[in-house]
């Protein structure tokens, strides 16, 4: 069983920074693929970043260059470095690690954290 805990969410003006942790208890290892996903109320979950193995990384076109998705694998933390924020990153925001073991794939998600953007 895996756990992930999201913090680092907060209250930030237009053009601020904030870096979201996410913690994972359990078996993770680090070629396993984490990533990042956002939701405001009434729309559709939207991945953010992911991570794979090597520390390859992708990133949704509205977050590219301004995100920073990175892991820590003796930690078993996932960070999210957003700069340059703006009032349309608002969302709450959720770890996600998708894992492949012998007995098959598992998904486990965090409880979220709000991060709200002020103009």
């Amino acid at each position: 069983q895996v756990q992930l805990v999201e913090s680092g969410g907060g209250l930030v003006q237009t053009g601020g920074s904030l870096r979201l942790s996410c913690v994972a208890s359990g078996s993770i290892f680090s070629n396993d693929a984490m990533a990042w996903y956002r939701q405001v109320l009434g729309k559709q979950r939207e991945l953010v970043a992911r991570i794979t193995s090597g520390d390859n990384a992708n990133y949704a076109d509205s977050v590219k260059g301004r995100f920073t998705v990175s892991r820590d694998n003796a930690k078993n933390t996932v960070y999210l470095q957003m700069n340059s924020l703006k009032p349309e990153d608002t969302a709450v925001y959720y770890c996600f690690a998708d894992l492949w073991r012998a007995s098959g794939r598992t998904n486990y998600w965090g409880q979220g954290t709000q991060v709200t953007v002020s103009s």
